[in-house]
């Protein structure tokens, strides 16, 4: 049996979290998915990731939830100063971006390997680029997130794995019609869930 792709693990990590933090913190900010956030640049320069500033980069986080008074800049995009968290689902090149989550004080920094099955919680940002504390979650057990004031739960026992659970059709069954992958059409998958 095939292994699931990347990207569909990766939607239904992020719809999953989405929807249960959309529900969570009534009248508490936003979830965003896939939105440029600017960040300031590490020293020295920007990072790789397409500067439109010399003093700022722009990411767009798997998910990033935004602080209730979060404002849009002259850009049209949030700042780093507007977001409580940022979830992102494992994948090569995440150091980088790390580095700008800790240097702008983003509160908590979520990593979700599907994978390995784990969630790694990271708190406690230094302006040096780093975090100073990570937690370990199994998939199974919940997350207890302080946001802002309150405390949400993310429950991660339906996070997906790369194995798909065995099927109940007959192994002459042809395959599924397939759906789209989110995250082909760059409009596609990406929006606000306002809690």
């Amino acid at each position: 049996m095939p292994e699931v792709p990347y990207d569909e693990l990766r939607w239904a990590v992020v719809l999953g979290a989405a929807g249960q933090l959309g529900e969570q913190p009534a009248g508490h900010g936003r979830v965003l998915s896939g939105v440029a956030i600017d960040f300031p640049a590490a020293p020295g320069g920007p990072g790789p990731y397409g500067p439109d500033r010399p003093d700022r980069v722009v990411l767009a986080p798997d998910l990033a939830v935004l602080a209730r008074d979060a404002v849009r800049g002259g850009r049209g995009r949030f700042g780093a100063a507007g977001v409580e968290a940022v979830l992102e689902v494992a994948r090569p090149g995440l150091a980088e971006a790390a580095r700008a989550y800790a240097r702008s004080g983003v509160p908590l920094y979520l990593v979700v390997d599907p994978a390995a099955a784990v969630c790694t919680l990271h708190t406690a940002p230094s302006p040096e680029g780093v975090y100073r504390e990570a937690e370990r979650v199994p998939f199974g057990n919940d997350l207890f997130l302080a946001l802002g004031g309150r405390t949400v739960v993310l429950r991660t026992d339906e996070f997906p794995t790369p194995s798909p659970a065995p099927s109940a059709a007959p192994p002459d069954a042809p395959d599924p019609a397939p759906f789209p992958t989110p995250g082909t059409d760059p409009g596609v998958g990406r929006g606000i869930v306002d809690g």
